[in-house]
């Protein structure tokens, strides 16, 4: 019979250092790029799903995300100016495929059998089966805005350097903002319920307006976070 005073002393110890020392780890590097990937994406998803409803606001048409989505375009631009159009490109395609990813499991679980207790299936498909119409118009807006958006605002910057960080993002802004809105408009107006030429137009220009707009007026917030990040970075 083998009792414990019978294992050599710090055996026990040694065995475990020995299996710790094998583990290994990929080492995470410290940097805010995963934390504002992440935040762009979370964006730009809950934003195609806030889409899907229609909204008047007096003469105004436009639809239920056009008071986030801006933010995805603010922080398109922090990270463009801080990491380059290399490494927003990269945040752009992830964001394409989370959403494609949303789209196939809200078609599947639309599709699955309903329960006998669930009530809820005529509203969970009106809300959520709209969403692969809306998202083949968010995802062609989407790759031409932001891809434009961050290609000017770092050509720009390779033109003047540090400088007119204004500029970059005003210019950037209207480009990308005026694609994106264009393409989105024009595919989901007839999704939501827009049919005549006349609310396709107000929809269109209402949207790249306030879009743009929005981000002149959050520019100070801009500025502040693209100097908080690269402070950090060691830029």
């Amino acid at each position: 019979m083998t009792t414990h005073s019978e294992i050599p002393s710090g055996q026990g110890a040694a065995d475990t250092s020995a299996a710790s020392a094998n583990a290994r780890f990929i080492p995470v590097q410290r940097s805010y790029y995963p934390v504002l990937l992440a935040l762009f994406v979370s964006v730009f998803v809950i934003s195609n799903i806030t889409a899907t409803k229609g909204v008047t606001l007096g003469p105004i048409i436009t639809d239920g995300a056009f008071f986030l989505f801006p933010l995805a375009y603010i922080i398109g631009d922090v990270l463009a100016e801080c990491y380059g159009f290399r490494a927003t490109r990269r945040a752009i395609w992830t964001g394409f495929a989370v959403m494609l990813l949303a789209v196939a499991a809200f078609t599947v679980a639309i599709a699955l059998p309903v329960a006998d207790f669930y009530d809820g299936q005529d509203s969970f498909a009106s809300v959520l089966g709209v969403v692969p119409r809306i998202v083949i118009a968010s995802l062609v807006g989407y790759l031409a805005g932001q891809l434009l958006n961050s290609y000017v605002l770092v050509a720009i910057k390779r033109r003047t350097g540090e400088k007119t960080l204004w500029a970059r993002l005003i210019g950037s802004t209207i480009v990308g903002e005026f694609g994106d809105t264009l393409l989105f408009c024009l595919i989901a107006a007839p999704v939501i319920g827009i049919t005549t030429v006349s609310d396709t137009v107000n929809y269109t220009l209402v949207g790249f307006l306030w879009k743009t707009t929005i981000e002149v007026i959050m520019m100070p917030l801009t500025y502040a976070a693209i100097a908080w990040v690269k402070k950090r970075e060691n830029y």
